[in-house]
């Protein structure tokens, strides 16, 4: 693929970090669908939940992330034409800092700068928890505002690092950041408490006819009408591979539907996807959680939007149907014969 032109994906040659994960996974898919399997996929040993999601895949090599590094650094990513900087610890409620720091913020600052030295397009996986609360707006244009950004968690701070220094450094204007929201589907189910409401939902009805949701500590908030702006995986990846193919785009990105919906909504999806009646359950939050917890979050998409994206966006309600019906249900992933 030349790197001029992305529209030809079946000629590129792709490296995907995190691609037995949840959004790597289900871009190597997407990158499938297109008729690219020349991938190598960076990631640590997968266990049997990774290894369902990468068996229907096609692609050319597995490595470690510790390798990939050694590589790179010998020059290895002036054999790709894209890499995408997938792979990180995406627990919200992870407490070593150390860790964080080195996993999600070094080894992003490390492989960036030796795909901008192999002149390979780069596009990283940041955040909507770098918003933190929202206060200070979740804009993907006001790069002056980044350094006002109060991420609430560990996790989100050290993505956060890296879209700093990336915008003090100057590459905005040479790589991609994809703040990603809350994205949910098939492919997720390794993620354990890190899985989607709509996940652990499916399971709780089968379980108890009944979906639990945290109860609202702000009286602006009735309890499940806390709201997130939920985003289909097939809608991320499309997003992603869109920003990907014009070498033109550069700088932050919110990948997002640009809509709010509350838990509520979310839940009655899952319960109308099983034609089953809703039963929703307040339950209390963990103190710990309380005051990190988003209230609102809602990705103005404007940007991306002007960049030509024009692919309708899929309701929260049938990514749902979607999601349960054809992936949950049916005890599939991405990809799945039959």
């Amino acid at each position: 693929m030349s790197r001029a032109n992305g529209n030809d994906w079946a000629a590129g040659r792709v490296l995907v970090t995190g691609g037995a994960g949840f959004i790597g996974s289900a871009l190597v898919w997407a990158l499938n669908q297109r008729g690219c399997s020349d991938i190598v996929i960076a990631d640590f040993a997968p266990g049997e939940a990774k290894r369902r999601n990468l068996a229907p895949l096609r692609f050319r090599e597995y490595i470690p992330p510790e390798i990939l590094l050694e590589r790179a650094a010998s020059g290895y990513l002036r054999d790709f034409d894209f890499v995408f900087h997938l792979g990180a610890c995406s627990s919200t409620t992870e407490t070593d800092e150390a860790y964080l720091r080195r996993n999600n913020y070094e080894y992003t600052r490390a492989l960036a700068v030796e795909a901008l030295r192999a002149g390979t397009r780069f596009l990283y996986a940041s955040s909507a928890a770098t918003y933190g609360d929202g206060s200070a707006g979740m804009d993907d244009s006001a790069y002056e505002d980044l350094p006002r950004l109060r991420p609430l968690n560990l996790y989100g701070e050290s993505k956060h690092l890296f879209d700093l220094e990336a915008w003090k450094q100057d590459l905005l204007d040479r790589i991609v950041g994809l703040k990603y929201f809350n994205v949910f589907g098939p492919n997720e189910y390794h993620k354990g408490d890190m899985q989607s409401v709509i996940s652990k939902s499916y399971g709780q009805v089968l379980d108890t006819g009944v979906i639990r949701l945290f109860k609202s500590y702000r009286p602006e908030f009735a309890d499940g009408e806390q709201k997130r702006d939920f985003l289909y995986i097939k809608d991320a990846v499309e997003m992603t591979l869109h920003l990907a193919a014009n070498p033109a785009l550069t700088g932050l990105f919110n990948i997002a539907s640009g809509k709010a919906n509350t838990w509520n909504e979310l839940a009655k999806a899952v319960f109308s996807a099983m034609g089953r009646e809703p039963h929703i359950e307040y339950v209390d939050m963990p103190e710990e959680m309380r005051a990190k917890y988003q209230y609102f979050t809602q990705g103005n998409i404007g940007k991306l939007s002007r960049t030509g994206y024009s692919t309708p966006i899929t309701p929260l309600r049938d990514a749902v149907q979607d999601y349960v019906v054809n992936y949950l249900a049916a005890g599939k992933v991405l990809g799945s014969a039959g």
